[in-house]
């Protein structure tokens, strides 16, 4: 019987660098051609067999035509085999990659798609406008890291203040909020000295002048820190808040990527999934509150 079901067959990672960390020098497209070469080789597919590739990015200011595109060429794809996207839905957008990469194999259009993300918040540009000249005065540097990723559009506020709005809407309190980073924190912990991010993380090479680095572990982890440590940290956004640099979302750089095909395929190429999608779904909600989209978009995937 033919099994037309879309499967996971190999995923990986680069570290999570921190900001203005170890991986800060590289460009994006660098850290996504990295895991995409990664992804071809636990999964066996040789780059002139991948239809096309898909990669979430939304910080791409300065960064050239289609990052997407120069990830795929510096990790061996041919220009002739396979076509590229960037997708940009903000935080959703390796999410959305996927989504669309298992709606192109099951509609006949694809046969093995790469899918996935990269950012490097590190390397966001400060813009300006100077196309028609500046007849007299200053003219300010846009920061790109925050007009363009990490501020509202609609309601002109940071992502910060959004984190906020819903510590309010539901009455989350700081404490509350703390103790959830530290469990984080804690479980990030353990699983770094119990080796088990290790498999799905691939080394990258940083080079320099004076040396190599090779940089294999996540950065954001603070090993060793306790409640104290974040209930001494003063709100970050607004005055009398509950968000803070400790429970906060970070500000970091990586990529990640995945190989989507049919079962069918899979099993001829003698590959095990590690993974089948089964349904999905995308909600959008009010963009002055943070992180809702998954409450009702699982509620509807659950109904399919």
């Amino acid at each position: 019987m033919t099994d037309t079901s879309v499967v996971i067959v190999a995923a990986a990672r680069t570290p999570i660098g921190a900001f203005c960390g170890s991986l800060s020098s590289l460009k994006a497209h660098e850290l996504g051609s990295i895991v995409i070469k990664e992804v071809l080789h636990r999964s066996k597919v040789d780059p002139s067999e991948v239809d096309e590739v898909l990669l979430g990015q939304v910080l791409t200011a300065g960064q050239g035509q289609n990052p997407a595109r120069q990830a795929a060429v510096k990790a061996g794809i041919p220009f002739q085999s396979s076509t590229a996207c960037l997708i940009n839905i903000l935080c959703g957008s390796g999410l959305k990659s996927i989504i669309s990469g298992y709606q192109a194999i099951r509609n006949g259009d694809s046969d093995i798609v790469v899918c996935g993300g990269m950012e490097v918040m590190s390397q966001a540009q400060h813009t300006s406008y100077l196309r028609s000249g500046i007849k007299i005065g200053n003219n300010d540097l846009v920061d790109s890291l925050l007009h363009d990723g990490l501020t509202d559009a609609f309601h002109n506020i940071h992502m910060g203040e959004t984190a906020e709005n819903v510590a309010k809407r539901y009455n989350i309190t700081r404490e509350e909020q703390d103790q959830a980073a530290l469990e984080s924190q804690r479980r990030a912990e353990v699983a770094q000295k119990e080796g088990h991010f290790d498999k799905e993380i691939v080394p990258v090479t940083v080079r320099s002048r004076k040396e190599d680095v090779v940089v294999s572990k996540d950065e954001a982890p603070r090993h060793g820190i306790t409640i104290q440590d974040l209930a001494r940290l003063k709100p970050a956004f607004i005055k009398n808040g509950t968000v803070t640099p400790g429970n906060a979302s970070g500000i970091s750089d990586g990529a990640a990527a995945v190989v989507l095909m049919s079962a069918d395929r899979a099993a001829s190429r003698g590959l095990q999934s590690l993974g089948k999608i089964v349904a999905h779904s995308l909600e959008g909600v009010e963009p002055d509150v943070m992180g809702l989209g998954p409450i009702p978009a699982v509620k509807k995937v659950l109904l399919k």
